[in-house]
């Protein structure tokens, strides 16, 4: 459930969809900040699935945190459904941050090597960065010296 400013925090009830192999939940623990965690598998069957789930409502997420923690699969699709919610963050004026499974961070290490997506060690992390950082710029082309 989107968070409703109209609602007190402590009445926002985490929302859960089961995709294929993954399970995706949202929570909100303060106005604006949602918290989207994907637990299983992510690949070709559910990438796009996924960042529709996360990127559902953005007229009320001003702050998101990807948590993929729970992830035992990382599919090459699910790099690109990363970059298209990179890209569509961005558009949208999220700022928004990633914490990573194992899994998701071997996959990072080949298809993301310079580190351009805004990793996390956990969660408490990716909160504060979030909300203290001034917003990454999207980068489309590498820029040459």
């Amino acid at each position: 459930m989107p968070y409703a400013p109209d609602k007190p925090p402590g009445e926002l009830i985490p929302d859960q969809v089961t995709c294929r192999s993954a399970r995706f939940e949202t929570r909100w623990p303060q106005p604006s900040t949602a918290v989207v965690s994907a637990k299983g598998e992510l690949d070709a069957a559910n990438g796009n699935e996924f960042v529709n789930y996360a990127l559902r409502d953005p007229a009320t997420t001003q702050w998101l945190i990807i948590d993929l923690s729970g992830l035992s699969f990382f599919g090459s699709a699910g790099f690109s459904a990363l970059h298209t919610l990179n890209v569509q963050c961005a558009g949208n004026d999220i700022r928004w941050a990633l914490v990573p499974s194992l899994a998701v961070d071997r996959l990072l290490r080949i298809c993301d090597p310079d580190s351009t997506l805004p990793i996390c060690v956990d969660v408490s992390t990716a909160m504060t960065t979030v909300h203290n950082d001034p917003p990454r710029l999207l980068e489309l082309v590498p820029q040459t010296s």
